[in-house]
């Protein structure tokens, strides 16, 4: 069987110095490692509308994560924790399962 090297991506828990985190929200952002803001849509306004049918908020933070860490700007990290409400869950679920470059690179731990 083949190894999964994409980055594991952990909904919740508390994030260790080693990880790079994703905070949604009002969610407060930690104090140590590396870490991205992302909003997730508002009830009723969809990744896939007109203003943002490229990628999702989501989508577009593992980005800026996996940016930072390959060009030095954030710690070398192997996995990453989300700490966003069940909205913003919904939001990086939908990016790991939908968006091709964050299912690349990324996957549900």
């Amino acid at each position: 069987m083949e190894k999964d090297s994409r980055i594991p991506v952990y909904i919740g828990g508390t994030p260790s110095p080693d990880d790079a985190v994703l905070v949604e929200g009002a969610h407060a952002m930690p104090e140590l490692g590396h870490a991205v803001r992302f909003h997730a849509p508002k009830f009723g306004h969809q990744p896939g509308c007109f203003c943002c049918a490229a990628r999702g908020p989501a989508a577009n933070a593992f980005s800026a994560l996996y940016r930072d860490r390959a060009t030095g700007a954030a710690p070398y990290f192997n996995r990453v924790v989300v700490l966003a409400s069940l909205p913003g869950e919904a939001d990086i679920k939908a990016a790991l399962d939908q968006d091709a470059v964050t299912k690349a690179r990324f996957r549900l731990g």
